[in-house]
């Protein structure tokens, strides 16, 4: 079943263009693109009919999605590549092919260049033009491009000291046939200059003549010539646009853009890689709010081209940065490469930031509709809770607790925090259960709750503002009663004294310590959904840290047979190799970086013995 939450985001998807990615667990499952994302999206939740079994398969696994904004189709069908190649979605499969989008190639440094179809770009020096929405599209402008240009489209070898006889192109019109001698380069190429301005995106001058044409076709009563008139000017139409989400450039380009979104700031990154959008990304500046657009971009730069991220040949920001000549040195300097920072104010680079700044103000709305949405939500849900519970105050801060092994072996418990309603992960601990035997939840439950407060009344005592000094105003149990009564005995003992109820999955029943019979909320009030995060994430994260204790005692049980391994060195091992598994992948000189060469090529041979 899906969040509440994602009911919200299908509801306030744009009437814009784009792209979605379809996610399950945050994996990205599906790309596809739309002439309208909202009623695109829709489709898949709204109604099953008419979907087929891999859709159907599909949309059942959705628990997420995400947009990116274009301003055109055939920019979202780029994207839609784009975006496919990068993350191989399970649920593309018929798209990972090896097709790729048509260009138009023209080489001018030949003496009689001709107009061709290609189905790649190559860095040959050569000019490319696209790319188009299929070959289709291409011949339909090549059509043009031989019918208002006559320039030529056949692979013939022109040879000026061995003229040939001209072909039907010419004789109708569509070739000057340089192979026949009979234009020269000079004007060939000034012919060549025009097409190379219209295959730019300059059409309207082309589009004039075609307009003149069909109208004398039709001052001469020739309605079948005005009407092929009438469906060139609509190809050059349909194919001419300008692309701004695709580029021939050669040049690697981020497009970035901030709109301040209250105290803080979201920046959107655009990704252009060898002229294609590849994707994007976004990114909130804390506590940047207020701060002027370019010193916030420049803040974001430095912390985001760090070690990690190198920054491509052109920076294009959505406003100009101060000193961004020194800023230009130091990102070039760092990576020991040229880049260059720009603020463009026109071109198409400018429209590269244009459309950053659009997914980056639909974002801040997002964000901001979401956040109010949230402190309503759960602003609602500590109130319905404390009244429930009977709590003498607001509990802003609950802790929730649980305990995971096998079989007794390897006990844990975990602390998981919410303040306000939000995780705060930054609080969350593991306790490795040192004074109980076996499986015993309850034993166990009373350890991890003595030891979690005892360090708190410590650090209280001595003034010390440390890990544990701030207590909740409220404490959830991961189980029932047994739990929640060697809970209260261990706070109890501690002469405590803070509300604390047990959660029990079965029937999603709270467990009072002054009550025999259990409290159920309303499956659907936002409170007991607030208790289930809770309670869902002290399991996770219980188990999570169990099971790698259990993958490093089994990688730890292995090395206690191999000579020549002790403490120390099975200790590096564990340390750098978590699991069995990894530690079996690993080559000879991976091991010898946590251990001398000798010793990882015995561990290597005990490991592979019987392969």
């Amino acid at each position: 079943m899906r969040s509440e939450e994602f009911d919200l985001k299908l509801k306030n998807l744009p009437d814009s263009p784009g792209c979605y990615l379809m996610k399950s667990q945050g994996q990205v499952i599906y790309v596809g693109k739309a002439k309208n994302l909202k009623n695109r999206v829709r489709q898949y939740f709204q109604s099953s009919r008419g979907h087929t079994p891999k859709v159907l398969a599909m949309v059942e696994r959705v628990d997420d999605f995400d947009i990116v904004l274009v301003d055109g189709e055939l920019e979202a069908l780029a994207l839609e590549l784009n975006l496919i190649k990068r993350y191989k979605p399970k649920y593309n499969i018929l798209l990972k092919d090896d097709k790729h989008f048509p260009y138009i190639r023209i080489d001018p440094r030949e003496d009689f260049p001709r107009v061709e179809l290609v189905r790649r770009q190559t860095n040959d020096g050569a000019k490319y033009f696209g790319p188009y929405q299929g070959a289709t599209a291409v011949r339909e402008v090549l059509d043009v491009v031989r019918m208002v240009f006559p320039i030529r489209t056949c692979k013939r070898a022109i040879r000026p000291d061995k003229p040939e006889r001209p072909c039907v192109h010419h004789q109708v019109g569509q070739c000057l046939a340089p192979c026949a001698g009979l234009v020269s380069r000079e004007e060939y190429h000034a012919l060549l200059d025009r097409v190379m301005e219209f295959l730019r995106g300059h059409e309207q001058p082309v589009l004039r003549e075609l307009r003149e044409r069909m109208m004398q076709a039709s001052r001469e009563l020739n309605y079948e010539r005005a009407a092929v008139y009438r469906d060139r000017i609509q190809a050059v139409e349909a194919v001419m646009q300008k692309q701004k989400a695709i580029s021939t450039s050669p040049n690697d380009q981020d497009a970035i853009a901030v709109v301040p979104e209250g105290p803080d700031a979201v920046v959107e990154m655009l990704f252009v890689r060898s002229g294609r959008l590849i994707g994007s990304e976004n990114y909130i500046l804390e506590g940047a709010g207020a701060d002027a657009p370019g010193e916030a971009l420049s803040q974001f730069m430095l912390q985001y081209y760090d070690s990690e991220n190198i920054p491509p040949h052109e920076i294009l920001l959505s406003a100009d940065p101060p000193e961004r000549d020194v800023l230009e040195q130091l990102l070039s300097e760092l990576h020991g490469k040229r880049t260059y920072i720009l603020a463009p104010r026109r071109g198409d680079k400018r429209n590269l930031t244009r459309m950053a700044e659009k997914n980056a103000r639909d974002l801040a709305e997002k964000r901001r509709k979401k956040l109010s949405r949230s402190r309503e939500r759960t602003l609602g849900a500590l109130e319905e809770l404390q009244a429930a519970l009977g709590l003498p105050a607001l509990p802003r801060r609950i802790e929730g607790y649980d305990i995971s092994n096998t079989q007794g072996a390897l006990s844990v418990g975990s602390m998981v925090v919410m303040v306000d309603g939000i995780s705060a992960k930054k609080e969350y601990r593991h306790f490795r259960i040192k004074t109980v035997e076996g499986a015993n939840d309850f034993a166990s439950m009373h350890e991890v709750l003595t030891r979690r407060l005892s360090h708190g009344l410590r650090e209280r005592e001595s003034g010390e503002k440390g890990r544990f000094s701030t207590f909740p105003d409220l404490i959830l149990i991961d189980g029932g009663r047994g739990q929640l009564n060697a809970a209260q005995d261990a706070m109890h003992g501690l002469g405590l004294d803070i509300p604390m109820f047990g959660l029990a999955k079965r029937i999603e029943e709270i467990v009072l310590p002054d009550r025999e019979d259990s409290l159920l909320l309303d499956r659907r009030s936002n409170a007991l959904q607030l208790l289930q995060r809770l309670r869902d994430e002290a399991h996770r994260f219980a188990i999570t840290h169990h099971r790698a204790l259990r993958g490093r005692h089994s990688v730890s049980s292995q090395l206690d047979s191999i000579p020549g391994v002790g403490e120390k060195r099975r200790r590096a091992i564990l340390l750098r190799f978590k699991t069995v598994e990894a530690l079996k992948n690993a080559s000879t000189e991976e091991i010898a970086q946590a251990v001398p060469k000798k010793v990882a090529e015995a561990v290597y041979r005990f490991l592979h013995s019987d392969d």
